[in-house]
């Protein structure tokens, strides 16, 4: 007579695993996209028809004595060209914040250096009234 033997319940744990780890991962690219970016304050002009732009991929400052800031550091024009070229000039987006007092002629060396770069996507920051 065989008698019948008692199995115990098991626990796997191999998939518990995969969704902590699908989890962790989920809860990662969420928490990516909830940090802010980071901003100078600014003495931007005013616009009675300024829109909300989708996220620039680049931003740069342009200040009333006629240097540029991309992303936090000074550069010349030349540099500013060889950066755009470096990421894909067609698919790169650029918005230009400048200062109420920056000179025109300075806006448009900057708009020729994103140009010659071959970037075609080129915005301008205003503050909405």
């Amino acid at each position: 007579m065989q008698y019948l033997e008692v199995k115990k319940g098991r626990v796997e744990i191999i998939p518990m695993i995969d969704i902590m780890l699908f989890l962790l991962i989920f809860f990662i690219m969420i928490t990516i996209h909830m940090i802010p970016d980071k901003g100078l304050p600014s003495n931007l002009p005013g616009s009675s028809t300024a829109q909300q732009l989708p996220k620039p991929k680049v931003v740069l400052n342009l200040y009333a004595d006629g240097h540029v800031e991309m992303n936090g550091k000074t550069v010349s024009l030349s540099e500013l060209t060889n950066a755009l070229r470096a990421h894909d000039p067609a698919a790169t987006q650029v918005t230009i914040a400048a200062e109420k007092t920056a000179d025109i002629q300075a806006l448009i060396k900057v708009m020729d250096a994103c140009r010659q770069a071959g970037v075609t996507a080129i915005g301008m920051a205003a503050k909405g009234n």
